[in-house]
């Protein structure tokens, strides 16, 4: 999953693209509420972490912008602890969550895991496909209670097929939610991961659909 941490503070932005970075994710970040509205805005973000006090244009303004533009990712806004009409404004904007200033990494966390599982329609923390389970958790992998090892890249492109099961996902669609901007696209890398997590699954739920992507189905 790609997301997008705008926060002006140079050392919590770093600490939370650490942290996020840390748990599989591929963390883009901006500083100011001018450079955030651009990337929200053309970049397709899974989620994004938004401080309201920023400098240039204001967290509330960049969220109003978004959505305003048809924007639809799930935003969790930072807001200071005591200020209950930062929040008001937040979810009125379009917010779909928020986290009071100071804050543990752990919460954050948590709510973005939990905001991913909404917008793709899922309720538990717990991916089930056939006998291929995947804890969001804690970043295990296993088939039939067995424990699969796999590396942060398999392990973020067989979360996110897991997260879109019964969809067909384009290798696009892979590349630009998977990797950072200076990833080269015209590689066969995605491919290439595929074979492995096919491999290592010993499961036949990945399908190539030709000339469209990947779907992920329980196996028959």
């Amino acid at each position: 999953m790609r997301l997008l941490v705008i926060e002006d503070d140079p050392d919590l932005n770093r600490q939370l693209a650490t942290a996020l970075t840390d748990a599989g994710y591929v963390v883009d970040r901006a500083f100011d509420g001018e450079e955030g509205q651009y990337l929200g805005e053309t970049e397709p973000y899974d989620a994004v972490i938004l401080d309201i006090g920023l400098p240039k244009v204001d967290g509330i303004s960049v969220l109003e912008h978004w959505r305003r533009a048809g924007r639809t990712m799930p935003v969790l806004i930072l807001t200071a602890r005591e200020s209950w009409s930062d929040k008001v404004q937040g979810f009125d904007a379009g917010a779909d969550d928020y986290v009071a200033k100071p804050f543990h990494l752990e919460e954050v966390l948590a709510r973005i895991r939990a905001l991913l599982r909404r917008s793709t329609g899922h309720a538990k923390s717990e991916f089930n496909c056939g006998p291929v389970r995947l804890d969001t958790r804690t970043g295990r992998v296993s088939v039939d209670g067995t424990p699969i090892k796999l590396t942060s890249h398999e392990y973020r492109l067989l979360s996110y097929l897991m997260h879109h099961t019964g969809r067909v996902v384009s290798r696009t669609e892979l590349v630009e939610h998977l990797y950072d901007q200076d990833f080269d696209r015209d590689s066969n890398t995605i491919e290439v991961f595929v074979g492995r997590i096919r491999k290592k699954l010993g499961v036949d739920c990945i399908q190539t659909v030709r000339g469209l992507g990947y779907l992920l189905t329980s196996p028959s």
